[in-house]
């Protein structure tokens, strides 16, 4: 079963440049995750006979949200995080929206695991959204995936917005203390793998720059490869055994992010 995830940075975008159906044709995934979609369902230009299609749009029109694309039929679909989580967690509206009505998170039930897409609020250049994410966000979606993984093991993928180490960017000297490479933010993934979930990208290179997933638009950055790993895929623990392969794929134009996917065996 292979489970890929890309932030297309507008479904519509990448599907006017002719590349979604033939990344579809040629990598086959069985579950897809997007993040980013930029659309409703009903906007999408995208028709996949052999998926199931799953939409947590943002209200605001062109803006986040997420969608699974799945062959086979999940048992159950959960669109954003649930309320009481939230209200635990004190998430909250700031001065650029609230992330509740901002289609940020999906997950489909499969009868072994869990699916779980993320799009994590970006901290902005100024940082002013660093306290919704490090008090707030973060610790909300960690204690959704803790609570889906009572009932079955987890997986969950997406656009963190976040290098975990500095092997994690080309740059990290320079960025170190702003967006995307703060010590609030980097907690988050610390929080994750504290708790016993697997990067499964680290699980097979635990070490090595050079392997990115983001690539700014400026400076020819994708062709010099100067760019962030700030997409992942994680695991339970239990589920680790199961995990063939992890990758990253550059190859795959369309957006400034790249897919990233795993292999995971019956």
């Amino acid at each position: 079963m292979r489970i890929m995830s890309w932030n297309v940075n507008g479904i519509r975008a990448v599907h006017k440049k002719g590349l979604f159906e033939p990344f579809i044709a040629k990598y086959q995934p069985d579950v897809l995750c997007l993040q980013e979609t930029k659309a409703q369902e009903h906007e999408s230009p995208v028709d996949l006979p052999d998926y199931h299609e799953f939409w947590n749009s943002a209200e605001k029109k062109g803006y986040s949200g997420t969608a699974i694309f799945s062959k086979e039929k999940p048992l159950s679909v959960i669109l954003g995080i649930p309320a009481v989580i939230i209200e635990k967690h004190g998430v909250t509206r700031d001065t650029y929206g609230d992330p509740g009505t901002e289609g940020r998170v999906i997950a489909a039930e499969y009868k072994d695991f869990y699916v779980v897409t993320v799009y994590t609020p970006n901290s902005k250049d100024d940082l002013t959204r660093i306290p919704l994410r490090h008090k707030q966000w973060d610790p909300a979606f960690l204690a959704y995936c803790v609570e889906l993984e009572k009932t079955k093991p987890v997986i969950f993928c997406g656009d963190l917005n976040v290098a975990h180490t500095p092997d994690d960017l080309a740059n990290p000297k320079p960025n170190m203390g702003k967006k995307g490479f703060t010590n609030e933010e980097r907690e988050g993934i610390d929080n994750a793998l504290g708790y016993g979930f697997v990067d499964t990208f680290r699980h097979f290179i635990p070490s090595g720059n050079g392997y990115y997933t983001w690539w700014s638009n400026f400076a020819n950055s994708r062709a010099r490869n100067i760019g962030w790993r700030i997409d992942y895929v994680f695991v339970s623990k239990s589920l680790v055994p199961r995990v063939t392969s992890a990758a990253i794929h550059p190859e795959v134009m369309g957006s400034d992010h790249c897919p990233v996917s795993i292999d995971i065996s019956d």
